[in-house]
């Protein structure tokens, strides 16, 4: 595993824990957060050994969102032609975009750990993670707004299908802080937990959980949830009948059935 600016990241049997590492700057996200972030989740689609990620900050928070001296870096490459200047700044918004595409893509589920902030791009992070999970202290913000700027980097897209329309309006138009229980009341986030320690034990239970689980049928599920955001029912069922007619031919699945008459742990193959 190579050594990484932004993140840190262990794999622990079958779950890769994938961690912000940039404790005094409340993870913050620089240039490298931004590049690094690719290679990781590139990195964790390409091996069948692991099952499920564990996304995390390290100290106090989540992460502060965008880094502001790389915003500054982008302002200072603006020249003085406007068309030019939107080519630019059109480049550099899809290349953070692909960022957290790879994660929204990554064919294994992302839970993500979240304590003390979690505001503006990291709330377009973690709309990108399959579940999320809070501490007690969380507190979350759509920021941009209070910066004079619309969140461009997932968050307006994603969180639509995930909290609601209205309630995505209200908090993307005023900016304003949430605590880890409205969070939870809106289904932004699926549990809270007392403390940062209960937060991950409890997250990589249920990363565990999943982990044990067919990878087959886990990558499957989570294929059909995210193909479905954007297509038919009669799209979802003809794609999942065409999958499962290659799917369904899997050892996995005697394996498990087996392991269910018999009352035995299944044991899968990656």
């Amino acid at each position: 595993m190579p050594d990484y600016q932004a993140f840190s990241v262990e794999v622990t049997g079958h779950i890769a824990q994938v961690c912000i590492n940039r404790p005094d700057k409340a993870n913050a996200m620089n240039s490298a957060f931004w590049h690094e972030i690719v290679e990781i989740f590139q990195w964790i689609d390409a091996t069948d050994s692991v099952r499920v990620v564990v996304l995390s900050g390290a100290g106090k928070h989540f992460s502060a969102g965008i880094d502001l001296s790389l915003l500054a870096s982008v302002a200072s490459e603006l020249g003085k032609d406007v068309g030019r200047n939107a080519r630019l700044l059109r480049a550099k918004i899809l290349q953070l975009q692909a960022s957290f595409n790879a994660v929204d893509r990554c064919r294994k589920p992302v839970l993500a750990a979240i304590q003390g902030y979690c505001i503006g791009g990291a709330i377009d992070l973690v709309a990108a993670c399959d579940m999320r999970y809070a501490a007690a202290d969380a507190q979350f913000s759509i920021k941009e707004v209070d910066m004079g700027m619309a969140a461009d980097v997932g968050t307006l897209q994603r969180l639509p299908r995930i909290i609601g329309d209205g309630m995505l309006r209200e908090l993307a138009y005023t900016g304003r802080m949430i605590d880890a229980q409205q969070a939870c009341a809106i289904g932004l986030v699926n549990r809270v937990y007392a403390g940062h320690a209960a937060l991950l034990e409890g997250v990589l239970a249920i990363a565990q959980e999943i982990a044990d689980k067919s990878p087959i049928a886990v990558a499957g599920t989570k294929e059909m949830i995210r193909y479905m955001r954007d297509h038919r029912v009669d799209d979802g069922l003809e794609y999942i009948a065409t999958w499962n007619a290659a799917m369904l031919q899997s050892t996995d699945l005697r394996v498990a059935m087996a392991a269910s008459m018999t009352k035995q742990q299944a044991l899968f193959d990656d």
